[in-house]
């Protein structure tokens, strides 16, 4: 059922953004009176299709894309009969040449505005939850990777970058793991000390290994729910339950209750219990998993802000763009070499897996819905055949020299971006069937 939700999940969300940028070529094709052919979410094989004046609209079998097929137009389909006729005053190639660039923008564009009012409209609606820098007032827990930096548990994180940190979520932000010379400061036994974060420790993170072990806050604890027929269960343990200790040693915070529990895998524990006024001691199993069935609500408190309309327009604006930056610096990462393309890239199957995941959650839905609008606009603006931004290119360089490029010129750099495309493509999934099973 989990991979039914995640996949779900991926064909809804690309077939709005898709359909929607493929809209946005269509409504600025009409509107220069260019004739629209075919307009598809999804590619071929055709599932169903209806015709309606000059277009013909519908749905392929591979919801991994989709297209819009503009009369005069050297595109995907590398459709070159028109070039042995006179150009018709309804193509794409009579055009003049900045009609031509909003049109191969109007995806481009579509996707950033339906971006930003995903992000304006989700942030005007929840607000924001968080935990405040000053509310993480044990400090943190270092799991191995903080400990390979030098962070230690207990440590206080009070600086970024040297600036002071108000929201805790601020030490694991991408201006810090995408930045370059970044560094915490860590106030540590009373004394200031500063860490250094290497510039290719995002690789390191990036390890399947690796997911979600960084750094947390330490929290105190409560027990919310009991999994049924788990061990917890058969113990006794209610919700509301306090675990105060486990075989005798002291669990006051979660991480504490975490390690002793993974260190009895198999074998039984004693739970020592604050149950409203009562103390009691409980024997549980542990899974071969290293669990005995409970979750968990953590007591540090939490801070929340509610934002006016006009509040949310700039932070769910500048939190749209934020996608596109760390996009860039993504990239720019993997040029340098401080970032593994075969961890940083995901194709379909790991935006379903680690993105959208297997529970059917609506904020979650078009959070990452909203994140993939921004990055399908990124990755279609840049300069490459066959996407939007490389038609832009060669319409660029035709206003500003005034020599349009042969037709010859532009089949061959179609292909040329189709080839890459399609590897990128095969690379993507196959990097993800390698990551998900090795």
């Amino acid at each position: 059922m989990e991979i039914l939700i995640m996949a779900g999940q991926l064909i809804l969300g690309l077939s709005i953004l898709v359909g929607l940028h493929e809209l946005g070529h269509l409504l600025a094709a009409k509107a220069f009176g260019m004739r629209v052919e075919q307009y598809f979410i999804g590619f071929p094989p055709k599932v169903f299709s209806i015709k309606r004046g000059e277009t013909e609209y519908g749905i392929g079998a591979i919801p991994l894309g989709g297209f819009v097929k503009i009369s005069g137009m050297i595109d995907e389909s590398l459709d070159t009969a028109h070039t042995n006729t006179e150009p018709q005053p309804y193509e794409f190639r009579a055009k003049p040449a900045w009609q031509r660039l909003i049109v191969m923008l109007g995806g481009i564009i579509v996707n950033v505005i339906v971006g930003i009012l995903i992000f304006v409209i989700l942030t005007y609606k929840n607000g924001n939850t968080y935990l405040a820098a000053k509310d993480a007032k044990y400090g943190i827990v270092a799991y191995d990777l903080a400990k390979s930096i030098g962070l230690k548990t207990g440590d206080k994180i009070v600086k970024v970058n040297g600036k002071p940190i108000v929201d805790f979520n601020e030490i694991r932000s991408s201006d810090v793991l995408l930045g370059n010379n970044s560094s915490y400061t860590i106030e540590r036994n009373g004394k200031l000390e500063d860490i250094y974060i290497p510039n290719n420790f995002v690789d390191k993170l990036a390890d399947k290994k690796a997911a979600g072990q960084f750094i947390e806050a330490i929290e105190p604890f409560k027990v919310r729910s009991i999994a049924k027929g788990m061990p917890a269960e058969k113990a006794g343990l209610k919700e509301n339950d306090r675990i105060t200790a486990v075989n005798g040693q002291p669990t006051p915070f979660y991480h504490e209750f975490q390690q002793l529990i993974k260190a009895n895998t198999g074998k039984k524990v004693t739970l020592a219990v604050q149950r409203g006024s009562q103390s009691l001691t409980l024997t549980s199993a542990v899974t071969p998993d290293g669990l005995i069935g409970i979750g968990v609500e953590q007591l540090l408190p939490v801070s929340h802000i509610d934002y006016t309309f006009g509040e949310a327009l700039s932070i769910g604006t500048s939190k749209a763009f934020q996608v596109v930056f760390d996009n860039i610096k993504g990239f720019g990462k993997i040029f340098r070499g401080e970032v593994s393309a075969s961890k940083a890239l995901s194709g379909p199957i790991g935006i379903a897996q680690n993105l959208f995941g297997g529970i059917w959650v609506w904020d979650r839905f078009w959070t990452v819905t909203g994140l993939l609008s921004m990055a399908l606009a990124f990755m279609n603006a840049l300069p490459i055949p066959a996407l939007d931004g490389g038609h832009a290119t060669i319409l660029g360089y035709e206003i500003i020299s005034g020599r349009k490029p042969s037709d010859k010129f532009l089949e061959g750099a179609q292909k040329v971006g189709m080839v890459m495309l399609l590897g990128l493509m095969a690379f993507a999934i196959f990097n993800d069937v390698f990551k998900a099973f090795f």
